[in-house]
């Protein structure tokens, strides 16, 4: 079925007149009645259903039913109601706003005008309360094919430039093409010919890049009725032509292609080269798809043919052709092409001199013109009676002028109307597209000073992230250049011992064990008396400074081995920070290391930040854990150092404590040294913390002069 919202084709059933209005052709209606009287669905309509909702839910089911034209109108009335009541308990957002859209639409095209009223206004106040851009515009949409439907031409042009402006807003191409195609049409309707033309070309313009082809075939033929109107007749044929080149790239359009051939024809007709229209009346009727699916085109394609052969003087089938017309509309109430028909009838009888049946036929065209509220029909019926009845002829003539006159004026009247309209929707969207300009241009503005303010923190931040890394390699640097000192201090310290052992050995050896040995040598020259007694003293007292030199020269060796052997500086300075602790905090300690490493070797950075933190794991024994004994262990795997502090002291809950300035500042010192560090411990069992540092080689090694005093002392 037809949805109107996108029915721009006028057909029998639209054109029905309230008031004395719209003016319409011959052949335009011609050209237009296909899109219904065939009873296809209208192409555009299936656009439209595309932008509706496609849940299969209770309400849409209740909806769809209601538009099913094979039930009856009662039915179909009962199936909405039940879905406009239940949309009641459904909330006010965008899914109530389809609803109440496709709900409006039902009630359009099942006639009931005060329902759809009340719906598509309550649709229009949702839409704008949800801010749903395209639902307002369907219901533009639909209000203007209402109004269209109704014959207000005016305000039927106003609601499809609302929703052209509105789909034109959310860059939807497709549907603001086909709103100016409807305006375009309107504009056609009260004969604005100029104003439908570029509403057309228009509309073409942007459904071309679109591939549109159903929408353009519709916008060629709605220019080529304009053109035939101004009496261009053969650019007519040629948009016509060009419909059908469109028509072509759809399937399932026969009966299309047929409608645009009995335009076609009709263009000729008016041309009265009814020759050549004869060819594509014959087709339509030909065709038994036309007699079977729409009788109406039928019966309108045999009255255009029937007028051809009239014109033609070939009345062979006339007045058959006119009356098989007659029954197949009388049957099926086409009350307007009726009009039309009973015309043609006339005008064969007055062809055939009787004047009695031309009269009647003619009066018969006139009362279902007024009927049908045809008034062009009812103009071409005045202005036929003058001639079949001269008595009235004044009567008809000025009933004749004052129609036409007053439908002059109202077309001139819509006219004024439409290009006001036309007016402020330009001037709305100059209006438009000035704000946006503007708006681009502050948001342009805004985004400037934001990424300005966004650089300018960022080049702050940066150059204090480079103070602050410049003072920590500053500090980093003062701490090696301390801690060396102190290094230097030990090694110094550790040198003069080493060279004082060195000058004991040597006084013990080169003093002490020669003067003895001199000693030795004088009690063996006494050895040669030879009393007893002598001999037994000296043997003593030879024993005895025996017995010196060998302590002495056992001293010696082992003063010259210590002297020699390797110093551990850095585990020195470990052993003095636990010292202390006995005397001042009466805490007992104990250190364990593994004396294979060289723990000289390890890099000044490593060196001074673990000294640190065992500093501070110290004086947090002493100041918190009221502990006892203190252990202390340095161990090796593979490439790390693992250093364990642990006390027996009261324990804490680690997650629970709070985290004060030492553990913070042992957590950065680990974060330097690319190590992790986890703490044990439990209230009453004391507390372990253990710490993991990756394990590097000093570019230079503190033990390297010991070594070589070693081997100097050996070679010695």
């Amino acid at each position: 079925m037809l949805a109107f919202g996108a029915f721009f084709i006028p057909c029998i059933e639209d054109v029905q007149r309230i008031g004395a209005i719209m003016v319409y052709k011959v052949f335009f209606i011609q050209f237009l009645v296909y899109f219904v009287v065939f009873g296809n669905e209208n192409p555009l309509d299936s656009v439209r259903e595309s932008v509706i909702l496609t849940e299969n839910d209770s309400i849409l089911i209740w909806i769809k039913q209601g538009r099913n034209s094979e039930l009856e109108s009662g039915q179909r009335l009962d199936w909405l109601e039940k879905a406009y009541s239940s949309l009641k308990s459904v909330p006010d957002d965008s899914l109530k706003t389809k609803y109440l859209s496709r709900l409006s639409l039902a009630y359009l095209k099942i006639g009931d005008s005060l329902l759809f009223r009340e719906t598509n206004e309550k649709t229009m106040l949702l839409a704008k309360k949800t801010k749903d851009s395209v639902a307002l515009a369907e219901a533009h949409w639909d209000l203007a094919g209402f109004f269209r439907k109704k014959s207000f031409p005016d305000s039927a042009f106003f609601h499809f430039a609302k929703a052209q402006e509105m789909y034109r807003a959310v860059d939807d191409k497709l549907h603001a093409g086909m709103m100016l195609y409807s305006m375009g049409i309107v504009q056609a309707d009260v004969k604005d010919y100029m104003g439908s033309e570029i509403s057309t070309i228009k509309a073409i313009e942007l459904l071309k890049p679109l591939d549109a082809h159903r929408q353009l075939s519709n916008s060629y033929n709605n220019l080529a009725v304009v053109t035939a109107d101004l009496k261009d007749y053969n650019r007519a044929i040629t948009y016509h032509q060009r419909a059908l080149e469109y028509l072509e790239k759809l399937d399932n359009v026969e009966l299309s292609k047929l409608s645009t051939k009995n335009n076609i024809g009709a263009v000729y007709q008016k041309m009265e080269d009814f020759h050549s229209a004869l060819p594509y009346f014959q087709e339509v009727l030909d065709n038994p798809k036309v007699i079977k699916n729409n009788p109406g085109f039928y019966a309108k394609a045999l009255n255009n043919f029937g007028y051809c052969k009239l014109k033609l003087g070939e009345l062979d089938q006339l007045p058959a052709l006119f009356y098989e017309a007659l029954q197949i509309q009388d049957s099926i109430g086409d009350v307007q092409t009726a009009a039309g028909t009973y015309h043609n009838l006339a005008e064969y009888f007055l062809r055939q001199q009787d004047t009695v049946k031309a009269l009647e036929h003619a009066r018969e065209s006139r009362n279902y013109a007024l009927r049908s509220l045809n008034n062009q029909r009812l103009l071409e019926s005045l202005s036929l009676l003058p001639r079949l009845d001269p008595k009235n002829a004044l009567e008809y003539s000025q009933r004749y002028i004052t129609l036409n006159d007053s439908l002059l004026q109202e077309e001139r009247q819509a006219r004024n109307k439409f290009a006001r309209i036309r007016f402020e929707t330009d001037e709305f969207i100059a209006q438009n597209e000035v704000l946006t300009r503007e708006k681009q241009l502050w948001t342009g503005i805004a985004v400037g000073l934001f990424l300005l303010g966004l650089a300018a923190y960022l080049i702050i931040d940066q150059r204090a992230k480079n103070q602050r890394l410049l003072f920590q390699q500053k500090q980093q640097a003062s701490n090696q250049e301390i801690f060396n000192l102190m290094l230097s201090q030990k090694k110094e310290r550790e040198e003069g011992k080493k060279l004082e052992q060195k000058r004991i050995s040597e006084e013990l050896h080169d003093g002490v064990l020669s003067e003895m040995l001199g000693a030795r040598m004088v009690l063996t020259g006494l050895n040669t008396r030879s009393d007893e007694k002598s001999i037994s003293e000296r043997n003593r007292a030879i024993d005895a400074l025996k017995q010196v030199e060998k302590e002495v020269r056992s001293i010696s060796h082992e003063l010259s081995h210590a002297a020699y052997q390797k110093i551990n500086n850095f585990i020195r300075s470990i052993e003095d920070l636990l010292s202390p602790l006995k005397e001042t905090a009466d805490i007992e300690s104990s250190f364990t290391y593994d004396d294979s490493v060289d723990w000289d070797g390890l890099t000044g950075d490593v060196k001074i930040n673990l000294y640190r933190i065992i500093q501070e794991s110290l004086q947090n024994c002493v100041k918190h854990a009221e502990c006892q004994n203190v252990y202390l262990s340095f161990t090796k795997e593979e490439n790390t150092l693992l250093v364990s502090v642990k006390d027996n002291g009261k324990g804490f809950a680690p997650k629970k404590g709070k985290k004060g300035i030492g553990m913070r500042n042992i957590a950065s010192r680990m974060e330097k040294l690319n190590g992790s560090w986890e703490v044990e411990s439990k209230i009453g069992k004391g507390s372990t913390v253990l710490f993991k540092i990756p394990m590097e080689k000093s570019p230079y090694s503190e033990t390297g002069d010991t070594e070589e005093i070693v081997k100097k002392s050996k070679s010695a």
